[in-house]
């Protein structure tokens, strides 16, 4: 499939891709490479979240420190002296999601074949044990001094399991003869002490495959301010994307693009704080793919349109002038009438902003947005 049809596919799945990952209350996905910087900006992201519901101080307690083993677990693991240089589709993978009354945390890793046998048997000893039981094996093997440079016999496992109080699901995935992918998942439920009697991994297995298909770095859903607009710039300035010029020109539409959203978003319910949103980036071929999704008002729709449309039809030149005119136009009294954000975006990315509305009901629709560079 050619660049121009592959970015029109995302453009046009921008809609349903934030409608399902609604269904399932999926807050956001990374897939990439794990540094400290990228796992802060996570943790603050998750943060900024719970902060925004009103999540009580225990909860966010548990669901944080099971990140951290999560996300360390990765880390630790994405690299390896025995395993083969890591394809970009076998990266690392962190997934959490609001479901069933409960903070749904699942993450994935290369591991080795060899491996599985015992890491099988360590996550079944695991799950079979009561909270007491499980303290004493925490104790136990501290006590045995079997620390690893890959973070012990299980310590961070079995701190999953304590501090979450439910089981750990587990899956593999083979991908050739030497290396598998394990993905582990655990749930960390609102009223802290209920429990989740099960987990069916297949929906975040088959999302992978589509990150990995659409080779996504990184997908946001839920309600965009300004904080969590720090949060996701960080995680994206983190990654080793190309020559400077170009990640710094990413990173100037990404800024244009998100506080598009924070500023002038619209949302389904008024009694959500922040703009309902859906950014997501991509790298087909040596381009990215940057698409943002949000409701706006209809009345707006058609203005907006035109201003689309005829900033996507100048050029060079034409749309220099056009934005010197409407920056120095003082009749114009805010950056939302001129449109300068559409233009800067139209002149920073050198491309077409591409465009596609879905009318919701009578008062918003919702715009799916795509920048290529």
């Amino acid at each position: 499939m050619h660049l121009e049809e592959k970015s029109l596919e995302q453009l046009t799945n921008g809609f349903k891709l934030f409608e399902g990952m609604q269904k399932d209350n999926l807050g956001y996905i990374y897939r990439g490479l794990f540094t400290q910087n990228i796992t802060d900006s996570i943790l603050a992201l998750t943060e900024n979240n719970l902060e925004s519901v009103g999540e009580s101080s225990k909860v966010k307690k548990r669901v944080f420190s099971i990140m951290v083993e999560c996300l360390q677990n990765v880390t630790r693991h994405q690299t390896h002296d025995s395993i083969e240089v890591i394809e970009p589709e076998q990266s690392g993978i962190f997934v959490i999601q609001t479901k069933n009354n409960a903070y749904q945390i699942t993450s994935g890793n290369v591991v080795e074949k060899k491996a599985i046998p015992h890491l099988e048997e360590l996550l079944e000893k695991i799950n079979k044990l009561e909270k007491d039981a499980l303290k004493e094996y925490y104790k136990q093997i501290l006590e045995d001094g079997s620390i690893s440079d890959k973070g012990g016999a299980g310590l961070g496992l079995i701190e999953m399991a304590r501090k979450s109080g439910n089981k750990l699901y587990y899956d593999f995935k083979d991908i050739n003869h030497n290396i598998s992918y394990f993905y582990l998942h655990t749930a960390i439920s609102k009223e802290l002490e209920e429990q989740i009697e099960s987990v069916d991994l297949n929906n975040i297995k088959n999302l992978h495959e589509i990150v990995n298909k659409e080779n996504i770095m990184l997908i946001f859903n839920g309600c965009l301010n300004q904080e969590s607009l720090i949060n996701l710039l960080s995680i994206i300035e983190g990654q080793s994307i190309g020559a400077v010029d170009i990640k710094k020109k990413l990173f100037n539409i990404m800024v244009e693009m998100l506080q598009n959203i924070v500023k002038h978003g619209a949302k389904k319910d008024e009694q959500i704080t922040g703009n309902p949103a859906i950014f997501f980036i991509s790298q087909i071929d040596n381009n990215y793919i940057l698409n943002t999704g949000n409701y706006i008002e209809n009345k707006a729709v058609e203005i907006l349109s035109e201003k689309l449309n005829h900033v996507n039809s100048l050029e060079g030149d034409e749309l220099d002038i056009f934005y010197t005119r409407r920056l120095l136009n003082f009749d114009i009294d805010n950056s939302k009438e001129a449109g300068l954000g559409i233009i800067d975006l139209r002149i920073k990315s050198g491309n077409k902003i591409l465009y596609n509305f879905e009318t919701i009901n009578e008062k918003i629709s919702f715009i799916s947005m795509q920048v290529k560079i």
